[in-house]
């Protein structure tokens, strides 16, 4: 009977262990618009073309809405949505998109050194963005998270490397 509750036991644990991992740690951010990056994906467009990574490339910078109606001026300009995105064009005013990845101020990172130097994509960090609707965070980015994906792929590990 006890072996047979052992046994029963170490089952439950490795079914356990092969359930997937949620896709996200939180909840997406509610975003002043909705924006599908499946659907924008799906029409091959890169992920630099709307983040630019402007100077050193510390931040992928969220698209002006200049880039955005750069399309809409034809595509869906009917759409209630994108006569809001118009709406902040004309006014010269940025969409005030709610940043799903923040680091602290103390942690020098470059995206384009990432990308790069490193030849890591968007998705090594930020999850399958070509899948999502909607984005939230899916990687852990907290120190831990960095230190192991550095020791992985054999990337500086100093203190200085991250830290001003």
């Amino acid at each position: 009977m006890r072996r047979r509750w052992i046994v029963l036991t170490l089952i439950a644990c490795a079914a356990c262990l092969q359930i997937a991992r949620p896709e996200c740690e939180a909840p997406a951010p509610a975003q002043p618009l909705p924006f599908s990056h499946k659907q924008h994906m799906a029409l091959h467009l890169q992920c630099k073309r709307c983040h630019e990574m402007p100077g050193q490339g510390w931040e992928a910078g969220l698209p002006a809405t200049q880039t955005c109606m750069g399309c809409h001026t034809r595509v869906k300009k009917d759409s209630p949505f994108i006569q809001k995105l118009a709406d902040f064009h004309k006014q010269a005013k940025p969409v005030p998109w709610v940043r799903v990845y923040r680091l602290p101020a103390w942690v020098d990172f470059s995206h384009k050194e990432h990308v790069e130097t490193g030849n890591e994509t968007c998705d090594t960090c930020h999850g399958p963005v070509r899948e999502r609707d909607t984005l939230c965070v899916e990687t852990d980015i907290s120190m831990r998270g960095c230190l192991e994906c550095h020791v992985e792929k054999n990337a500086p590990r100093g203190c200085r490397f991250c830290h001003l």
